[in-house]
Protein backbone atom coordinates (compact mmCIF):
# COMPACT_ATOMS: atom_id res chain seq x y z
CA UNK A 1 0.00 0.00 0.00
CA UNK A 2 1.11 3.29 -1.08
CA UNK A 3 -0.37 7.11 -1.00
CA UNK A 4 0.48 8.11 -4.37
CA UNK A 5 -2.61 7.96 -6.18
CA UNK A 6 -4.95 9.87 -8.60
CA UNK A 7 -7.05 12.06 -7.65
CA UNK A 8 -9.65 14.46 -10.44
CA UNK A 9 -6.88 12.51 -13.37
CA UNK A 10 -3.63 13.74 -11.60
CA UNK A 11 -1.25 12.16 -9.58
CA UNK A 12 -1.33 12.74 -5.87
CA UNK A 13 1.37 12.30 -2.92
CA UNK A 14 -0.90 12.17 0.09
CA UNK A 15 -3.25 15.32 -0.64
CA UNK A 16 -0.41 17.21 -2.77
CA UNK A 17 -0.82 16.99 -6.16
CA UNK A 18 2.56 16.16 -7.68
CA UNK A 19 2.71 18.62 -10.29
CA UNK A 20 2.27 21.53 -7.61
CA UNK A 21 5.72 20.06 -6.08
CA UNK A 22 7.44 19.62 -9.13
CA UNK A 23 6.50 23.19 -10.57
CA UNK A 24 7.68 25.06 -7.07
CA UNK A 25 10.87 22.65 -6.64
CA UNK A 26 11.62 21.84 -10.17
CA UNK A 27 12.59 18.58 -11.73
CA UNK A 28 13.65 16.09 -11.25
CA UNK A 29 13.17 15.57 -7.49
CA UNK A 30 12.14 12.89 -5.12
CA UNK A 31 9.26 12.73 -3.34
CA UNK A 32 8.60 10.76 -0.14
CA UNK A 33 4.78 10.00 1.70
CA UNK A 34 5.25 9.85 5.82
CA UNK A 35 1.72 8.34 5.66
CA UNK A 36 3.17 5.18 3.84
CA UNK A 37 6.37 5.48 6.14
CA UNK A 38 4.58 5.29 9.42
CA UNK A 39 1.64 2.44 7.62
CA UNK A 40 4.87 0.20 6.60
CA UNK A 41 6.33 0.53 10.02
CA UNK A 42 2.71 0.18 11.57
CA UNK A 43 2.23 -3.26 9.99
CA UNK A 44 5.99 -4.36 10.41
CA UNK A 45 5.33 -3.34 14.23
CA UNK A 46 2.43 -5.12 14.27
CA UNK A 47 3.94 -8.52 12.89
CA UNK A 48 6.39 -8.86 15.71
CA UNK A 49 4.25 -7.24 18.84
CA UNK A 50 3.94 -10.89 20.09
CA UNK A 51 7.76 -10.84 20.15
CA UNK A 52 10.43 -9.38 22.21
CA UNK A 53 11.79 -7.46 19.14
CA UNK A 54 13.51 -3.98 18.29
CA UNK A 55 12.97 -2.94 15.21
CA UNK A 56 15.96 -1.34 13.64
CA UNK A 57 15.81 0.82 10.61
CA UNK A 58 18.92 -0.04 7.73
CA UNK A 59 19.58 3.46 6.95
CA UNK A 60 21.27 2.56 4.17
CA UNK A 61 18.27 2.08 2.19
CA UNK A 62 17.36 6.05 2.81
CA UNK A 63 19.50 8.36 4.87
CA UNK A 64 17.48 11.53 4.95
CA UNK A 65 17.73 12.74 8.72
CA UNK A 66 13.92 13.39 8.29
CA UNK A 67 13.23 9.96 7.02
CA UNK A 68 14.79 8.36 9.91
CA UNK A 69 13.06 10.77 12.18
CA UNK A 70 9.44 9.91 10.85
CA UNK A 71 10.50 6.14 11.68
CA UNK A 72 12.14 7.05 15.32
CA UNK A 73 9.11 9.15 16.36
CA UNK A 74 7.09 5.52 16.27
CA UNK A 75 9.73 3.98 17.86
CA UNK A 76 12.03 2.74 15.77
CA UNK A 77 16.12 2.18 16.08
CA UNK A 78 18.56 2.48 13.22
CA UNK A 79 21.01 0.03 11.74
CA UNK A 80 23.82 1.94 10.19
CA UNK A 81 27.30 0.97 8.15
CA UNK A 82 28.85 4.03 8.71
CA UNK A 83 30.30 6.88 10.61
CA UNK A 84 28.34 9.27 8.48
CA UNK A 85 24.59 7.01 9.08
CA UNK A 86 25.76 6.90 13.12
CA UNK A 87 26.13 10.75 12.91
CA UNK A 88 22.73 10.33 10.97
CA UNK A 89 20.64 8.52 12.91
CA UNK A 90 22.07 10.63 16.76
CA UNK A 91 21.17 13.46 14.38
CA UNK A 92 17.60 12.55 13.59
CA UNK A 93 16.96 11.69 17.51
CA UNK A 94 17.58 8.01 17.45
CA UNK A 95 19.43 7.83 20.76
CA UNK A 96 22.38 5.43 20.88
CA UNK A 97 20.98 2.39 22.64
CA UNK A 98 18.31 1.69 19.90
CA UNK A 99 21.33 1.54 17.25
CA UNK A 100 23.17 -0.80 15.82
CA UNK A 101 26.62 -0.77 13.66
CA UNK A 102 27.09 -2.97 11.12
CA UNK A 103 29.34 -3.17 8.26
CA UNK A 104 32.58 -5.36 7.07
CA UNK A 105 34.88 -2.48 7.12
CA UNK A 106 34.94 0.03 10.41
CA UNK A 107 38.05 1.95 10.72
CA UNK A 108 39.12 2.67 14.44
CA UNK A 109 38.02 6.25 14.34
CA UNK A 110 34.18 4.63 13.43
CA UNK A 111 34.22 2.20 16.36
CA UNK A 112 35.24 4.44 18.95
CA UNK A 113 32.68 7.09 17.73
CA UNK A 114 30.37 3.58 18.24
CA UNK A 115 31.41 3.42 21.76
CA UNK A 116 31.53 7.12 22.50
CA UNK A 117 27.61 7.15 21.76
CA UNK A 118 26.62 3.97 23.49
CA UNK A 119 25.36 1.90 20.66
CA UNK A 120 23.38 -1.29 21.45
CA UNK A 121 25.71 -3.15 19.48
CA UNK A 122 28.08 -3.89 17.50
CA UNK A 123 28.17 -6.47 14.53
CA UNK A 124 31.37 -7.59 13.85
CA UNK A 125 32.00 -9.24 10.66
CA UNK A 126 35.45 -11.05 11.12
CA UNK A 127 38.61 -11.83 13.43
CA UNK A 128 40.90 -9.17 12.38
CA UNK A 129 37.88 -6.87 13.41
CA UNK A 130 37.26 -8.14 16.55
CA UNK A 131 40.82 -7.71 17.70
CA UNK A 132 40.89 -4.08 16.19
CA UNK A 133 37.84 -2.83 17.77
CA UNK A 134 38.97 -5.00 21.67
CA UNK A 135 42.14 -2.47 21.15
CA UNK A 136 39.63 0.21 20.20
CA UNK A 137 37.47 -0.47 23.50
CA UNK A 138 40.09 -0.87 26.03
CA UNK A 139 42.22 2.09 24.40
CA UNK A 140 38.95 4.00 25.50
CA UNK A 141 37.46 2.33 28.55
CA UNK A 142 34.51 1.11 27.06
CA UNK A 143 33.51 -2.78 27.00
CA UNK A 144 32.13 -3.37 23.52
CA UNK A 145 28.68 -5.24 23.20
CA UNK A 146 29.18 -7.67 20.24
CA UNK A 147 26.86 -9.27 18.38
CA UNK A 148 29.30 -11.96 15.59
CA UNK A 149 27.42 -11.79 12.42
CA UNK A 150 27.82 -15.64 11.06
CA UNK A 151 27.53 -16.26 7.19
CA UNK A 152 25.32 -19.26 7.16
CA UNK A 153 26.13 -20.08 3.31
CA UNK A 154 22.48 -19.57 2.16
CA UNK A 155 21.33 -18.79 -1.24
CA UNK A 156 18.76 -16.00 -0.60
CA UNK A 157 17.74 -16.30 -4.42
CA UNK A 158 17.88 -12.75 -4.62
CA UNK A 159 20.40 -10.48 -7.19
CA UNK A 160 23.78 -11.35 -6.94
CA UNK A 161 24.57 -7.87 -6.18
CA UNK A 162 22.48 -7.90 -2.71
CA UNK A 163 23.05 -11.38 -2.18
CA UNK A 164 25.02 -11.21 1.19
CA UNK A 165 24.64 -15.12 3.22
CA UNK A 166 26.61 -17.17 0.72
CA UNK A 167 30.42 -18.53 1.48
CA UNK A 168 31.58 -16.66 -1.35
CA UNK A 169 30.35 -13.33 0.11
CA UNK A 170 32.29 -10.45 2.09
CA UNK A 171 30.18 -10.64 4.73
CA UNK A 172 30.39 -12.84 7.56
CA UNK A 173 32.12 -15.34 9.43
CA UNK A 174 31.94 -19.01 7.99
CA UNK A 175 28.71 -20.66 10.73
CA UNK A 176 31.52 -23.61 10.86
CA UNK A 177 34.26 -21.24 12.62
CA UNK A 178 31.86 -19.67 15.28
CA UNK A 179 33.10 -22.05 17.48
CA UNK A 180 36.94 -21.04 17.52
CA UNK A 181 36.01 -17.53 16.89
CA UNK A 182 32.95 -17.30 20.35
CA UNK A 183 36.31 -18.81 22.16
CA UNK A 184 38.23 -16.36 21.64
CA UNK A 185 36.18 -13.14 21.48
CA UNK A 186 35.30 -14.43 25.25
CA UNK A 187 39.02 -14.25 26.00
CA UNK A 188 39.24 -10.21 25.07
CA UNK A 189 38.57 -7.87 28.29
CA UNK A 190 37.32 -5.01 25.70
CA UNK A 191 34.61 -7.50 24.17
CA UNK A 192 31.14 -8.55 25.61
CA UNK A 193 29.76 -10.92 23.33
CA UNK A 194 25.85 -10.44 23.42
CA UNK A 195 24.78 -12.60 20.59
CA UNK A 196 24.94 -13.61 16.57
CA UNK A 197 23.38 -11.74 14.08
CA UNK A 198 22.95 -13.18 10.47
CA UNK A 199 21.86 -11.09 6.89
CA UNK A 200 21.59 -12.87 4.12
CA UNK A 201 20.55 -10.57 1.29
CA UNK A 202 18.08 -7.88 0.03
CA UNK A 203 15.05 -7.68 -1.96
CA UNK A 204 14.31 -11.54 -0.92
CA UNK A 205 10.92 -12.35 -2.39
CA UNK A 206 10.93 -16.18 -1.10
CA UNK A 207 11.10 -17.05 2.98
CA UNK A 208 12.35 -20.37 2.18
CA UNK A 209 15.63 -19.34 2.37
CA UNK A 210 14.91 -17.24 5.40
CA UNK A 211 13.46 -20.85 7.07
CA UNK A 212 17.17 -22.82 5.93
CA UNK A 213 19.60 -19.29 7.26
CA UNK A 214 17.53 -19.66 10.71
CA UNK A 215 17.13 -23.27 11.43
CA UNK A 216 20.78 -22.87 10.90
CA UNK A 217 21.30 -20.13 13.12
CA UNK A 218 18.99 -22.34 15.89
CA UNK A 219 21.57 -24.80 15.75
CA UNK A 220 24.68 -22.89 16.00
CA UNK A 221 22.78 -21.19 19.18
CA UNK A 222 22.75 -24.81 20.95
CA UNK A 223 26.27 -25.47 20.13
CA UNK A 224 27.58 -22.30 21.92
CA UNK A 225 25.28 -22.39 24.71
CA UNK A 226 26.58 -25.81 25.24
CA UNK A 227 30.18 -24.37 25.01
CA UNK A 228 29.29 -21.52 27.91
CA UNK A 229 27.95 -18.56 25.64
CA UNK A 230 25.40 -16.17 26.57
CA UNK A 231 22.79 -15.42 23.79
CA UNK A 232 20.76 -13.34 24.52
CA UNK A 233 19.93 -11.48 21.08
CA UNK A 234 19.80 -12.47 17.83
CA UNK A 235 20.34 -9.83 14.91
CA UNK A 236 18.08 -11.00 11.73
CA UNK A 237 18.67 -8.68 9.72
CA UNK A 238 16.69 -7.31 6.97
CA UNK A 239 16.03 -8.15 3.40
CA UNK A 240 12.29 -8.17 3.19
CA UNK A 241 11.17 -7.34 -0.63
CA UNK A 242 8.64 -4.72 -2.12
CA UNK A 243 6.55 -5.66 -5.37
CA UNK A 244 8.31 -2.93 -8.07
CA UNK A 245 5.15 -3.88 -10.43
CA UNK A 246 7.71 -6.89 -12.61
CA UNK A 247 7.18 -9.53 -10.36
CA UNK A 248 4.85 -12.08 -11.44
CA UNK A 249 4.54 -13.51 -7.73
CA UNK A 250 3.65 -11.28 -4.91
CA UNK A 251 6.43 -10.81 -2.51
CA UNK A 252 5.96 -12.27 1.68
CA UNK A 253 4.16 -9.79 4.14
CA UNK A 254 5.54 -8.88 7.17
CA UNK A 255 2.97 -11.21 9.01
CA UNK A 256 4.64 -13.57 7.02
CA UNK A 257 7.60 -13.39 7.97
CA UNK A 258 7.41 -12.65 11.11
CA UNK A 259 5.44 -16.15 11.27
CA UNK A 260 8.94 -17.85 10.20
CA UNK A 261 10.67 -16.11 12.93
CA UNK A 262 8.07 -16.96 15.53
CA UNK A 263 8.26 -20.99 14.11
CA UNK A 264 12.05 -21.60 13.43
CA UNK A 265 13.16 -19.38 16.64
CA UNK A 266 10.59 -17.98 18.67
CA UNK A 267 11.51 -20.05 21.46
CA UNK A 268 14.97 -19.79 21.82
CA UNK A 269 14.42 -17.00 24.80
CA UNK A 270 16.37 -14.36 23.04
CA UNK A 271 15.74 -10.66 22.32
CA UNK A 272 15.22 -10.30 18.05
CA UNK A 273 16.74 -7.34 16.48
CA UNK A 274 14.98 -6.80 12.91
CA UNK A 275 16.66 -4.87 10.26
CA UNK A 276 13.73 -3.57 7.23
CA UNK A 277 14.75 -0.87 5.37
CA UNK A 278 13.10 -0.94 1.97
CA UNK A 279 10.48 -2.51 3.28
CA UNK A 280 9.81 0.47 5.42
CA UNK A 281 10.66 2.95 2.47
CA UNK A 282 10.43 1.58 -0.97
CA UNK A 283 7.04 2.42 -2.03
CA UNK A 284 6.53 5.43 0.14
CA UNK A 285 8.93 7.62 -2.41
CA UNK A 286 8.80 8.43 -6.09
CA UNK A 287 11.32 10.59 -8.95
CA UNK A 288 9.52 13.03 -10.30
CA UNK A 289 11.11 13.60 -14.00
CA UNK A 290 9.97 16.00 -16.79
CA UNK A 291 10.25 14.53 -20.70
CA UNK A 292 12.54 16.67 -22.48
CA UNK A 293 11.99 14.85 -26.12
CA UNK A 294 10.59 12.29 -28.20
CA UNK A 295 12.67 11.09 -30.03
CA UNK A 296 11.70 8.43 -33.23
CA UNK A 297 14.54 6.32 -33.85
CA UNK A 298 14.77 4.17 -36.86
CA UNK A 299 13.40 1.04 -34.86
CA UNK A 300 12.78 2.15 -31.21
CA UNK A 301 11.40 5.29 -29.49
CA UNK A 302 12.98 7.47 -27.14
CA UNK A 303 11.53 9.25 -24.32
CA UNK A 304 13.92 11.14 -22.93
CA UNK A 305 14.18 12.40 -19.14
CA UNK A 306 15.76 15.15 -17.17
CA UNK A 307 16.42 12.44 -14.59
CA UNK A 308 19.23 10.10 -15.39
CA UNK A 309 21.22 7.35 -14.22
CA UNK A 310 23.29 9.47 -11.80
CA UNK A 311 19.92 10.53 -9.89
CA UNK A 312 18.51 6.89 -9.52
CA UNK A 313 21.22 4.27 -10.44
CA UNK A 314 19.21 0.63 -10.08
CA UNK A 315 18.26 -0.07 -13.47
CA UNK A 316 21.46 0.85 -14.51
CA UNK A 317 23.38 -1.09 -11.76
CA UNK A 318 20.77 -3.89 -11.23
CA UNK A 319 18.70 -4.18 -14.41
CA UNK A 320 16.15 -2.74 -11.98
CA UNK A 321 12.33 -2.81 -12.73
CA UNK A 322 10.49 0.45 -11.86
CA UNK A 323 6.73 1.11 -12.50
CA UNK A 324 6.65 4.76 -14.86
CA UNK A 325 3.27 6.44 -14.63
CA UNK A 326 2.33 9.67 -16.28
CA UNK A 327 1.60 12.28 -13.67
CA UNK A 328 -1.49 13.22 -15.37
CA UNK A 329 -3.95 10.36 -15.97
CA UNK A 330 -4.51 9.44 -19.62
CA UNK A 331 -8.18 8.83 -20.21
CA UNK A 332 -9.50 5.34 -20.10
CA UNK A 333 -9.10 3.85 -23.49
CA UNK A 334 -5.95 5.80 -24.27
CA UNK A 335 -3.87 3.19 -26.34
CA UNK A 336 0.03 2.57 -25.26
CA UNK A 337 3.20 2.08 -27.06
CA UNK A 338 6.39 0.48 -26.01
CA UNK A 339 9.19 2.98 -25.43
CA UNK A 340 12.35 3.51 -24.28
CA UNK A 341 12.42 5.43 -21.50
CA UNK A 342 16.22 7.38 -21.21
CA UNK A 343 17.90 10.14 -19.55
CA UNK A 344 20.79 12.70 -20.58
CA UNK A 345 23.46 11.14 -19.67
CA UNK A 346 26.18 10.04 -21.96
CA UNK A 347 25.94 6.18 -21.12
CA UNK A 348 23.69 3.40 -22.36
CA UNK A 349 23.37 1.94 -19.39
CA UNK A 350 21.39 5.17 -18.37
CA UNK A 351 18.20 3.64 -19.24
CA UNK A 352 14.85 3.41 -17.21
CA UNK A 353 13.26 1.53 -19.45
CA UNK A 354 12.82 -0.57 -22.64
CA UNK A 355 9.88 -1.76 -24.75
CA UNK A 356 8.00 -0.11 -21.70
CA UNK A 357 3.75 0.25 -22.78
CA UNK A 358 3.33 3.94 -22.05
CA UNK A 359 0.50 6.40 -23.06
CA UNK A 360 1.43 9.28 -25.87
CA UNK A 361 3.72 11.75 -23.58
CA UNK A 362 5.18 15.08 -25.43
CA UNK A 363 7.63 17.48 -24.04
CA UNK A 364 6.67 19.00 -20.52
CA UNK A 365 4.71 15.91 -19.37
CA UNK A 366 5.58 13.98 -15.85
CA UNK A 367 6.47 10.77 -15.31
CA UNK A 368 6.72 9.45 -11.94
CA UNK A 369 9.08 6.58 -11.27
CA UNK A 370 7.63 4.23 -8.39
CA UNK A 371 8.99 2.20 -5.83
CA UNK A 372 12.13 4.89 -5.71
CA UNK A 373 12.02 5.51 -1.78
CA UNK A 374 14.73 2.93 -1.52
CA UNK A 375 18.18 2.92 -2.75
CA UNK A 376 17.09 5.94 -4.87
CA UNK A 377 18.69 9.46 -3.70
CA UNK A 378 20.97 7.78 -0.85
CA UNK A 379 23.20 6.71 -4.10
CA UNK A 380 22.69 9.25 -6.28
CA UNK A 381 26.05 11.16 -7.83
CA UNK A 382 27.38 13.98 -9.42
CA UNK A 383 27.76 11.82 -12.71
CA UNK A 384 28.62 14.49 -15.92
CA UNK A 385 28.32 17.25 -13.20
CA UNK A 386 24.94 17.24 -12.31
CA UNK A 387 23.40 18.44 -9.02
CA UNK A 388 22.41 16.35 -6.74
CA UNK A 389 18.37 16.02 -6.99
CA UNK A 390 16.27 17.60 -3.93
CA UNK A 391 14.02 15.89 -2.09
CA UNK A 392 10.59 16.37 -0.87
CA UNK A 393 8.45 15.07 1.97
CA UNK A 394 4.63 15.11 2.07
CA UNK A 395 2.25 14.81 5.01
CA UNK A 396 -1.13 15.38 4.48
CA UNK A 397 -1.82 18.67 2.39
CA UNK A 398 1.80 20.03 3.31
CA UNK A 399 5.28 19.28 2.06
CA UNK A 400 8.62 20.39 2.68
CA UNK A 401 12.55 20.55 0.36
CA UNK A 402 14.11 17.86 3.03
CA UNK A 403 16.84 18.52 0.98
CA UNK A 404 17.94 21.28 -0.94
CA UNK A 405 19.21 20.98 -4.79
CA UNK A 406 23.06 20.93 -5.28
CA UNK A 407 24.02 23.34 -7.73
CA UNK A 408 26.99 23.47 -9.99
CA UNK A 409 28.50 26.03 -8.02
CA UNK A 410 28.16 23.91 -4.82
CA UNK A 411 30.04 20.93 -6.67
CA UNK A 412 32.56 23.35 -8.15
CA UNK A 413 33.28 25.60 -4.98
CA UNK A 414 34.41 22.10 -3.28
CA UNK A 415 37.12 21.71 -6.30
CA UNK A 416 40.85 23.51 -5.87
CA UNK A 417 42.96 24.25 -8.46
CA UNK A 418 46.74 23.34 -7.22
CA UNK A 419 49.20 25.85 -6.77
CA UNK A 420 51.69 24.82 -9.68
CA UNK A 421 49.12 25.75 -12.08
CA UNK A 422 48.30 29.10 -10.88
CA UNK A 423 50.97 30.45 -13.06
CA UNK A 424 48.63 29.30 -15.95
CA UNK A 425 45.69 31.25 -14.97
CA UNK A 426 46.69 34.76 -16.41
CA UNK A 427 47.57 32.88 -19.66
CA UNK A 428 43.74 31.23 -19.62
CA UNK A 429 41.91 34.10 -18.86
CA UNK A 430 40.16 36.23 -21.37
CA UNK A 431 42.06 38.94 -23.30
CA UNK A 432 41.83 42.55 -21.26
CA UNK A 433 40.32 40.15 -18.29
CA UNK A 434 41.10 39.02 -14.72
CA UNK A 435 42.70 35.68 -14.69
Amino acid sequence: MDHFLYRRNRLHAEDVPLEIIAERVKTPLYVYATATIERHYQVFAEAFADLPATICYAVKANSNIAVIRTLARMGAGADVVSGGELRAALAAGVPGERIVYSGVGKTADEMAAALRAGVMQINVESEPELEALDAVARSTGHRARVAIRINPDVDANTHAKISTGRSENKFGIEWTGAHRVYARAAAMPGIAVIGAAVHIGSQLTDLAPYRTAFQRLRDLVAMLRADGHRIDVLDLGGGLGIPYGSENAPVPTPAAYAEVVRSAIGDLDCRFVLEPGRMLVGNAGVLLTRVLYVKEGATRTFVVVDAAMNDLVRPAMYGAYHAIVPVAEPPAGTLVREVDVVGPVCETSDTFATDRPLPPVVAGDLLALRGAGAYGAVMASTYNVRPLVPEVLVSGDRFAVIRPRLSVEDILGRERIPGWMRDDERALAPAGGEP
